[in-house]
């Protein structure tokens, strides 16, 4: 055999052992997807009741729904809320600081089992995230310093707004900009409420669009609460539910029932008077 033909049988040698590889990459990784939407498919419960463990995603610096305290003790509304339900089924109840923009897809990678921090049902995220009911009611506020002389949405025309990454919060001032938005020159973008509360108080910022459960809570505990104005200027009442994959029909029932189970025995009320001194239920169908 001469050398050309030599040649020619090993490029095609060459081209048929790459194509076996490239088919065995492309049948690896297909296979690997679906093993990865089928983990996202599953109704997880008989697994979480097999471990007697579920995973609970949330940012830990959101007062006072789950927040660290200075010994580093994970404490909070929510904290209280999901042992107690969980409680009820023998399951213990990690919890898992996460980013919180990053919350859907935390939960759709199967990292997490749950958002539970003060998580806002909205029509957006029902289309990728199933929810339990409403256990919770709050409202986006506008919060200043009084030294700022800023009493209402129009005075904020010119000034900088701080908002958080990946909240209810930022998608309510996108939503309704004729609201707020129409006034503001800037905003700044914030990971956690802590930092932005910093920059407010230091001037860097001239308003917080922010959860009034957290600003109610934050402000009430500052030496200095009567510096602060709390300016409701129209967003609509949002609903705290539980966040969980559309598969996991079961842990929604069990959350669910748990929460009615809770509001009938008074565990709830007494979590309510705890963490905000007064009754959360008035507009709720929890006992239902």
């Amino acid at each position: 055999m001469n050398q050309g033909a030599t040649k020619v049988k090993e490029k095609k040698f060459i081209r048929i052992l790459f194509s076996l590889v490239l088919l065995g990459s492309i049948f690896l990784l297909t296979s690997c997807t679906n093993v990865k939407q089928r983990a996202n498919t599953t109704d997880t419960w008989p697994k979480i009741e097999k471990s007697k463990k579920v995973i609970v995603g949330l940012d830990d610096s959101f007062v006072p729904m789950g927040f660290r305290q200075k010994s580093g003790r994970l404490v909070g509304y929510d904290i209280d809320l999901a042992k107690a339900v969980f409680k009820l089924y023998g399951i213990r109840v990690d919890f898992q600081t996460i980013d919180w923009s990053m919350k859907e897809t935390e939960l759709r990678n199967g990292t997490i089992d749950l958002i539970w921090n003060g998580y806002t049902k909205n029509a957006a995220r029902e289309k990728t995230v199933a929810f339990s009911r409403t256990y919770l009611k709050n409202q986006q506020i506008l919060v200043t310093k009084k030294k700022a002389g800023i009493t209402s949405a129009a005075k904020m025309k010119g000034q900088t707004l701080g908002l958080q990454s990946g909240s209810s919060g930022y998608d309510s001032f996108e939503n309704s900009p004729q609201l707020l938005k129409q006034y503001v020159a800037h905003t700044v973008q914030y990971d956690s409420f802590n930092n932005a509360f910093m920059d407010l108080n230091d001037g860097r910022i001239q308003g917080l669009l922010i959860d009034s459960v957290y600003a109610d809570y934050y402000i009430k505990h500052q030496a200095d609460a009567a510096s602060y104005r709390k300016l409701v200027i129209g967003f609509p009442h949002e609903d705290f539910a539980v966040g969980m994959r559309k598969d996991d029909v079961t842990l929604r029932k069990k959350i669910n029932h748990g929460l009615q189970v809770l509001a009938k025995n008074g565990t709830l009320e007494k979590i309510n008077q705890r963490w905000f001194g007064k009754s959360q239920l008035a507009n709720l169908d929890l006992r239902k």
